[in-house]
């Protein structure tokens, strides 16, 4: 895994042996951050990283300029490797957290800008993300909430669903919040 723009560009960061996690790909998440700068500023904003795993899109956020960057992950050996990471990188706005991601979204009162959600493909309750997250109020009234998963599911009938961008077996969809709701 390699960070593919930004103050850690080129710098590869390798996850610990036998994880389940997925990594995001090193093609979708350069397509994804091209969609990302042509559209939100980067620099300056506050970033959850649900289902953080290995931290790659944590790590591209902070590239680019991110003022903070929190990071939950339930799994040990990722959190204790997300940890390591952030003392490697001397990044101290990196903050990685050992939770639930359900449970996270409960008990967090904060608001971010962009909220990124990347939960095992084989998961239930991906689905019901997105009412989540505009139930919890931690997204900004002019944030973005990104979910990657599988290309089967379809997120598409969320009434926050803007677009959703297929990258092969995987997709990102892009949801904003509505000052109205139906």
């Amino acid at each position: 895994m390699r960070i593919v723009a930004g103050r850690f560009k080129g710098k590869r960061i390798t996850p610990p042996k036998g994880i389940t996690a997925r990594p995001t790909t090193d093609f979708a998440k350069e397509a994804l951050f091209n969609i990302l700068q042509h559209s939100i500023a980067l620099e300056g904003i506050r970033v959850l990283d649900l289902f953080a795993g290995s931290g790659g899109i944590s790590l591209e956020f902070l590239s680019r300029g991110a003022e903070e960057v929190i990071s939950v992950e339930q799994d040990t050996a990722l959190y204790g490797h997300l940890q390591r990471t952030a003392r490697e990188l001397g990044t101290p706005n990196w903050h990685a957290v050992k939770a639930d991601v359900f449970s996270y979204i409960k008990s967090d009162r904060s608001t971010y800008d962009v909220i990124f959600a990347d939960p095992p493909f084989d998961m239930e309750g991906t689905e019901s993300l997105p009412a989540l997250i505009r139930e919890s109020g931690l997204l900004a009234p002019d944030g973005l909430l990104l979910v990657e998963h599988y290309r089967r599911l379809d997120l598409s009938n969320d009434v926050w669903f803007d677009v959703c961008r297929k990258y092969s077996n995987i997709n990102f969809s892009f949801f904003t919040p509505r000052s109205e709701l139906p």
